[in-house]
């Protein structure tokens, strides 16, 4: 390593964790802070590609997540009965020494992060935010909203969808906007044979199934809608229940599932472009907070940990900060665009009612492409 420095992380994520972590093993400072004063995590289970499992190989946690997850290969499609269509393959190379997908609880993969994180030496601070960041000759100097000060040598913006330092450094940027789905998420108990991912297409909504535990399985929902109100806690499993009406096979049983005490979250999507660079002076965007993308291709938590592999390995071999980040954005602009790129053209193509086809084509092009080393 050329030179140890002093480094803020802002968002608990997995991108901010996965950051702490690398540039923890690199032997730099790291200061992680998260606005959440419990740290928690939202949301059910989390779909795994194999370019992302590869990258948690390369973090570090590949065993531990392999161990309480999912993991194997494929894509079963079928049709809304759970007739059986086509399979699209999940490719990633022999190299990488991982399965081809995968499926974990959220909380689960926040668990093993976060355990490493406080293993790691950094310092984390919670219910702690930045208030602004003033661009030094040789770093950057932060407040935060504690009152409070401190200089660091490179400051991360890890902090999500609606980052406050993305507003900090780009406040002409464009806002997150909806996206023209709502996705429904729950999670269900997995019945003996159901041992890969499953898409039931060709009805009136794209819905997902992905093993996540021994035992467990994680659906979602894509409904196509202008908008919609509010759902209240008591109505979300019935309105879940009134969208998979019409599909049979192993939705009929979570469809009848479906009670009050069910966990369904419900969720826009939203997503925008944030064009190059995503760094001013010392300080880098990473993660949803510079590439957000929706869900179709399941690559933003892969996305997130590839950014903080490829900023430690860059910090390691630059002779500053600023040429670290001009080759940072050199290596991974065009990665994260296909990603939300073609995650957009497969949300069109379901909004539109494309053929299975059509849309999985997408996704089997994408797919092979990201197989490929970062």
């Amino acid at each position: 390593m050329r030179h140890k420095r002093r480094v803020l992380v802002v968002g608990g994520g997995i991108a901010g964790m996965a950051t702490t972590l690398m540039l923890r093993r690199a032997g730099h400072t790291v200061r992680l802070i998260d606005l959440d004063p419990g740290w928690r995590v939202y949301g059910a289970g989390i779909t795994i590609t194999g370019p992302t499992l590869r990258a948690m190989k390369q973090l570090g946690i590949y065993d531990e997540v392999a161990a309480q997850a999912y993991i194997g290969h494929g894509i079963r499609v079928c049709d809304i009965h759970g007739r059986f269509l086509h399979e699209v393959p999940t490719p990633i190379s022999p190299t990488a020494g991982v399965e081809g997908c995968g499926g974990i609880m959220r909380p689960a993969l926040h668990k093993i992060l976060s355990a490493q994180v406080l293993a790691s030496g950094a310092e984390v601070g919670l219910g702690l935010t930045v208030e602004a960041v003033k661009d030094l000759e040789q770093g950057a100097q932060v407040s935060f909203s504690d009152g409070t000060e401190a200089d660091f040598d490179l400051v991360v913006g890890a902090d999500g969808l609606y980052s406050r330092v993305r507003s900090l450094l780009f406040p002409e940027a464009e806002k997150p906007r909806y996206m023209g789905q709502y996705v429904w998420r729950t999670v269900a108990p997995r019945p003996p044979g159901l041992n890969q991912r499953h898409f039931f297409l060709g009805g009136p909504h794209k819905v997902g199934l992905t093993p996540v535990s021994a035992d467990s399985m994680y659906m979602f929902l894509l409904e196509t809608c202008e908008g919609r109100d509010h759902v209240k806690d008591v109505d979300l499993a019935p309105t879940l229940s009134n969208l998979l009406q019409s599909y049979g096979g192993p939705l009929q049983a979570i469809r009848e599932g479906l009670s009050q005490e069910s966990a369904v979250i419900v969720r826009p999507l939203e997503a925008f472009r944030l064009p190059q660079p995503w760094s001013r002076g010392h300080v880098q965007l990473i993660g949803d907070a510079a590439h957000p993308t929706t869900p179709q291709l399941a690559s933003g938590a892969g996305l997130a940990i590839e950014d903080a592999l490829v900023l430690a390995a860059e910090l390691d071999v630059a002779d500053s900060v600023p040429e670290a980040l001009h080759n940072f954005m050199r290596r991974r602009h065009e990665r994260c665009q296909l990603v939300v790129e073609s995650s957009f053209e497969i949300g069109d193509k379901e909004r539109s009612g494309a053929s299975s086809a059509e849309q999985t084509a997408i996704l089997a092009r994408s797919l092979s492409a990201l197989a490929e080393e970062i």
